[in-house]
């Protein structure tokens, strides 16, 4: 197998995929698998993936560690107890080499064959950052929790007021960021509010530097595994208070 395949490589960058993975043992071979499938553009000559656990309780760990030994783009980094997705995501950013790096969740809410559009966003606006987005038209897609949807579209609007940048998918799991405006960030939230932080910090540095792009969505409930609880609400809430109103670093 290989993975991410690379078309008529030309030039140079190196594309880094983070995956934080907390007790996914049922998604995250195939996730990985699905990555083998996608056509990078030829601008991206080499690439990597990181996997982070998170503490896994069950044979998550085991799954990726199986798929690492024959394949040397895997590399796996491990924190010893659950921190949350934002603290393995600072780890994988911390440990990557690539020149962009994307964020892919581990659960299947999200399509791999999507990155190619992400990318090819970054490439021919000039952004140095591309937010997917769960709510723009044109893709058709699944409905979902209409709780989880008017919290989304009330923590984006606030985070597109405070910033002075429409956002339509704050909450969204696909983040693809340049390492040059990833390396003027200090991110230091563990948990999911860390999606609201990367935004408003990055947007922070230079406010007319990001493109959102329609993705696909397939929605898991808790009973799936969903991670998000409803307290993480209160906590997201807080995040943006923090780091768009008093403008904390």
């Amino acid at each position: 197998m290989q993975f991410l395949h690379l078309t008529n490589i030309s030039v140079l960058m190196k594309l880094s995929v983070i995956i934080p993975l907390y007790n996914e043992e049922f998604t995250i071979k195939k996730v990985i698998s699905e990555l083998n499938n996608v056509q990078i553009p030829s601008f991206i000559n080499a690439f990597e993936i990181l996997v982070i656990d998170d503490g896994s309780t069950d044979h998550s760990l085991l799954e990726v560690e199986k798929m690492a030994n024959q394949h040397p783009a895997i590399k796996i980094l491990k924190q010893t107890k659950n921190r949350g997705k934002g603290a393995a995501v600072r780890l994988g950013f911390s440990k990557a080499e690539g020149d962009i790096m994307l964020i892919q969740d581990a659960d299947l809410e999200l399509n791999p064959a999507d990155i190619p559009v992400l990318i090819n966003a970054m490439h021919e606006t000039g952004v140095e950052f591309v937010n997917g987005s769960r709510f723009m038209p044109g893709i058709v897609r699944p409905l979902y929790s209409y709780k989880r949807y008017l919290a989304n579209k009330f923590f984006s609007f606030l985070t597109s007021f405070f910033i002075n940048v429409r956002i339509t998918d704050m909450a969204c799991g696909y983040k693809l960021i340049k390492k040059s405006l990833l390396e003027k960030i200090n991110l230091k939230e563990n948990r999911f509010g860390f999606e609201a932080e990367l935004l408003i910090k990055a947007l922070r540095v230079k406010k007319n530097n990001i493109a959102e792009v329609p993705v696909h969505y397939y929605p898991r409930n808790e009973g799936e595994g969903k991670k998000i609880r409803n307290a993480d609400a209160f906590l997201i809430m807080w995040v943006i208070i923090k780091y768009a109103i008093f403008r904390l670093r």
